[in-house]
């Protein structure tokens, strides 16, 4: 398929599932080989759009007439995306899966995006235990007397110092949006930027001492359960008006547990996300 990035024009390799039902349910069969030229035809003609995606959507609905009134799509594919170093001026490529899913029929249209966003996650619990347990040491080497702050420096900096670090995990973000009607350009970058930017976390590419050090210390001005993450999530996406609707699914992969937490937030208008018409 063709998208738009960066101002140029870009061909990616995609899977495409297109489905339609069957009205009479004693027919038999669908004309499979014009879902595929349909979907070869839109999806390598022009770039994509929410336009581009109905119009898909009427194409296979009209090769199929009196015999299906509903068509529905999927696009999966890895977006890849040069992100910038937190602080050296690197850059590395990123490869977000991302997905579109629409339907349509005589009655209603809906257009879906979503991706996959990989962030470090800092236990809340796991840092306030780990602060304890410095200060327990602090006061056991300190206590005693007049405090010296070079001393006190050189101690920070020692094995001696970071007696507890709290435990954090890579984690995902899988976030899905139905579209308001009036959005033209698929935002799926617009997105991915959002969730970053609100997550504060995200992981890197490319990277030096300075840009990893800059994330030690993001991911310690942002602990956060999985909870936690659902949440920030779900504030910024209420906040943007080409969302109608969300699923978020947070995940953090426990250090600590041998299995995952995960938090979802659905905002669950009728007939979307979690919820029947």
């Amino acid at each position: 398929l063709k998208l738009a990035l960066d101002g140029e024009t870009c061909l990616l390799p995609a899977q495409v599932s297109a489905f339609v039902d069957l009205v009479e349910p004693t027919a038999r069969g669908i004309h499979m080989s014009r879902l595929y030229r349909l979907s070869d035809e839109h999806l390598g003609r022009a770039v994509l759009d929410v336009a581009g995606v109905r119009g898909l959507l009427e194409a296979i609905l009209g090769s199929h007439a009196g015999l299906s009134g509903r068509a529905r799509l999927s696009i999966e594919f890895t977006l890849p995306l040069r992100r910038d170093a937190l602080r050296s001026g690197l850059s590395g490529w990123r490869q977000y899966p991302v997905r579109i899913d629409a339907m349509l029929d005589a009655q209603r249209w809906r257009c879906e995006i979503g991706a996959d966003v990989l962030y470090s996650s800092t236990c809340p619990g796991s840092a306030a235990m780990a602060r304890q347990v410095i200060r327990q040491r602090f006061l056991e080497t300190f206590g005693h007397g007049k405090v010296d702050a070079a001393a006190v420096a050189d101690w920070l900096e020692s094995p001696e110092g970071v007696a507890a670090t709290p435990h954090a995990q890579r984690s995902r973000a899988r976030v899905q949006v139905a579209l308001s009607d009036d959005v033209g350009p698929l935002p799926l970058v617009e997105l991915i930027d959002l969730i970053e930017a609100t997550l504060a976390t995200p992981v890197q590419g490319a990277v030096k001492r300075v840009d990893e050090q800059e994330f030690a210390c993001l991911n310690g001005e942002n602990p956060m359960y999985c909870e936690d993450a659902a949440r920030r999530i779900r504030e910024a996406l209420e906040a943007q008006p080409w969302i109608a609707d969300y699923a978020i699914d947070a995940a953090h992969f426990e250090s600590l547990h041998p299995h995952d937490a995960v938090a979802q937030v659905v905002k669950g208008v009728a007939g979307g996300f979690g919820r029947p018409a």
